[in-house]
């Protein structure tokens, strides 16, 4: 009996040392894992950059409050992401502060495309470039394109009017950058179509002559270009007689016919001569 027992208390205690054993090469396992994860970890080149703290609007001044520094791998941080606090946000006086240009969500990278320069205003100047200007068109639900135009989009032109005698549509301008509609110049807020009364250009001065010229001598409609859309078209008009598929009139003038008349005998002949003035 007492040989039974030895027999199985020698048996548990073997049973419980193997099962300590493999459960200390299992803990081994994980600590060199850990280990090799932390020291991946630490040889990765980390960049500070600052991020929106909170949801930023267009035209809001860039605070303190909102901005944050992250650490991001150096790959992975945006060109012109911002690495230094006083370069973002400067002295923060009156004159001295940017201010949003693109509404921003919470965490996203803070970036030059997205607000202005220090002191500058946010306003539809800031988004002209040297020798544009901005020009204002009148629109409506029609020529708007019912409403679904946003700041950034591209447009071409169209002019309905009167060409001598009869009435013709062309296509007069190509791709014009809007910069605003109505007041706003943000198309971030703009989630769903609007029908606008004005629309924004920015042209240099001889596009814009031809528009006011345009504007004034007949009916401008715009038509909504595709985000990627580069191309150019050919000399586009159509007239009334183009859209119903006629040949033009030509008019021929009737050549002018002179004559005398003579008889000879009972009978009266008449005959051509050239005609004088």
């Amino acid at each position: 009996m007492r040989i039974v027992f030895a027999l199985v208390l020698f048996v548990g205690i073997a049973i419980a040392g193997g099962a300590v054993y493999l459960a200390m090469q299992r803990f081994n396992q994980y600590e060199t894992a850990l280990a090799r994860k932390n020291t991946g970890m630490a040889n990765v080149n980390l960049k500070t950059v600052f991020v929106a703290a909170k949801p930023l609007e267009y035209g809001q001044p860039l605070t303190k409050e909102d901005i944050r520094a992250v650490k991001v791998p150096l790959d992975a941080a945006p060109e012109t992401a911002f690495t230094e606090e006083a370069i973002l946000l400067g002295s923060g006086s009156d004159r001295d502060f940017r201010t949003v240009i693109r509404a921003m969500d919470a965490g996203e990278f803070i970036m030059a495309t997205k607000i202005t320069e220090l002191g500058e205003d946010a306003g539809v100047s800031s988004r002209l470039k040297a020798g544009m200007r901005a020009f204002a068109i009148s629109v409506d639900v029609a020529s708007g394109v019912s409403g679904f135009l946003r700041p950034g989009d591209h447009i071409d032109v169209y002019w309905t009017g009167r060409n001598r005698d009869e009435t013709v549509t062309k296509l007069i301008l190509e791709s014009l950058t809007l910069i605003a509609i109505d007041q706003s110049a943000d198309g971030g807020k703009r989630n769903r179509a609007t029908v606008a009364r004005t629309v924004t250009v920015a042209a240099d001065a001889r596009t814009i002559a031809a528009l006011v010229q345009a504007q004034s001598t007949g009916k401008l409609l715009l038509s909504l270009r595709g985000i990627n859309d580069k191309t150019t078209s050919s000399d586009v008009e159509v007239t009334k007689d183009d859209l119903l598929g006629r040949e033009a009139k030509v008019a021929v003038k009737k050549a002018e016919v002179c004559t005398i008349k003579t008889r000879k005998g009972a009978e009266v002949i008449f005959i051509p001569i050239p005609c004088s003035n």
